[in-house]
């Protein structure tokens, strides 16, 4: 159960952690965490997706170290054995990337979720939204690394002769054709040799939740023959939508560990 839905959250807002984790692309002159003073889910807390990742690596989004995640993790008052929603305001469906932080950690998959539809949907039918923000209780939350589920750019070189895994690139067609430049400076435009392009978006309705299952199996279908293979890893630009594929891919494939390339495009395509 990777997904729930909004009247299931609204029944439980007091029995599960829930956490607003919008993040928004460099040019869109958005503020994930100013939006979230505004207006978010009652008890939910904000998880800072630049200011929670890797500090002294030039890449975005990078995976922190595990004592680096118990301490954010903690400081959110969240405790190990906790049910967690995660829900966003973002185009790019921004919390799957955390989603993907707490199974990489350790956190129990099952009870780690994302809210289908998110924030706009949550509004739109009229569900309670506050300004307060919660008062956090610190905890000391352990984890530890699943590091079979993070493959890193010597991996993926090595692959393209391998071809033990099949890489699929979440960015636009138009991005990973090279036909328009990449949003983020200093990076060529084109894609990983022998990899696959789909993107995110072919996995959500125009509201910005997940298609049905019937649907998502169709979609992997004509890039992965077999759905049940479990030897995928998903790339993006920089590890944020490579996440929305990995947990579109696990609504279908119950067996499948989620696995990304972290730094992305914005590591393999650096000039």
């Amino acid at each position: 159960m990777s997904l729930v839905e909004t009247d299931w959250l609204e029944k439980n807002l007091d029995r599960v952690k829930i956490i607003d984790c919008s993040w928004h692309m460099p040019k869109s002159n958005r503020n994930g965490f100013e939006e979230y003073k505004s207006q978010h889910i009652p008890y939910s807390v904000f998880f800072d997706l630049d200011k929670n990742s890797k500090k002294n690596s030039h890449l975005p989004h990078m995976l922190v170290e595990k004592e680096d995640w118990e301490k954010i993790v903690s400081k959110m008052g969240i405790e190990n054995n906790d049910e967690i929603i995660v829900y966003d305001n973002s185009d790019v469906i921004s919390s799957c990337r955390c989603w993907f932080n707490f199974i990489y950690f350790g956190h129990d998959p099952k009870l780690i979720h994302i809210l289908n539809g998110g924030l706009k949907k949550w509004i739109k039918e009229k569900r309670k939204i506050t300004q307060d923000i919660p008062q956090i209780k610190f905890t000391n939350y352990k984890s530890f690394k699943k590091k079979d589920l993070v493959k890193n750019k010597e991996f993926i070189d090595a692959n393209i002769q391998t071809k033990k895994f099949k890489v699929i690139d979440a960015r636009s067609k138009e991005r990973f054709e090279g036909k328009v430049p990449e949003p983020r400076t200093g990076l060529r435009s084109g894609s990983i040799e022998n990899s696959f392009c789909m993107p995110f978006s072919n996995c959500l309705n125009p509201d910005k939740t997940f298609k049905d299952n019937k649907e998502l199996k169709n979609i992997f279908e004509s890039y992965v023959k077999n759905i049940d293979e479990k030897n995928i890893v998903f790339s993006c630009g920089s590890g944020v939508t490579a996440c929305v594929l990995a947990l579109a891919y696990s609504l279908i494939n119950d067996k499948y560990h989620p696995c990304i390339y972290d730094g992305s495009w914005a590591e393999y395509g650096l000039i």
